[in-house]
């Protein structure tokens, strides 16, 4: 079941579960969680997807982004990904949820209920190969304006999420200020 989400409906209320690429092929809606690390300079934490990921390689993303397993909480999901990713342990909480449904490459779908969590670390990472390319802390200003000026560098989601909650939103999840 690794390779599976969590089907969800518009409330995120558990429908069952599909095989992971299959649910990105026929857009099913399924949970998904976004993380949004800054570090004391009020910078964000974004990675470049791995080449080799099955969509969006090659692409800037926010700290991490991943789905819960099947019958795995949330708050365990999240610290998984983080450290399977970036090797890094940090605290974090929610901040909100989102959904959208955005193609995505290799035509396929990114229909998802998404949990956005709000971290905060100086600590550099550690990142997988597999997973991230690389890595950066970005200002707000400089993130905002390369997204309006090279949009084709960066994952639909992560401008989507962006745009929807917009910078003065970023500006205050950087501070602390939920």
């Amino acid at each position: 079941m690794e390779d599976a989400v969590i089907l969800v409906d518009k409330n995120d209320n558990e429908l069952g579960t599909m095989p992971k690429l299959e649910a990105h092929i026929v857009g099913a809606l399924h949970r998904a969680f976004s993380i949004f690390i800054f570090n004391s300079k009020q910078q964000l934490l974004i990675q470049q997807r791995a080449i080799s990921k099955y969509h969006s390689g090659g692409l800037w993303a926010n700290t991490c982004c991943s789905h819960p397993l099947p019958n795995e909480l949330l708050s365990d999901a999240i610290h998984r990904r983080l450290d399977e990713e970036l090797g890094m342990k940090c605290d974090m909480q929610p901040i909100g949820t989102i959904l959208y449904n955005e193609k995505v490459t290799n035509d396929l779908i990114e229909h998802e209920f998404d949990h956005l969590f709000l971290g905060f670390s100086n600590e550099l990472p550690h990142s997988n190969p597999d997973e991230v390319m690389n890595y950066r802390w970005i200002s707000l200003d400089t993130l905002y304006q390369d997204t309006e000026e090279n949009p084709q560098n960066y994952s639909v989601w992560f401008r989507y999420i962006l745009n929807r909650m917009g910078i003065e939103q970023f500006s205050r999840w950087s501070q602390g200020i939920i």
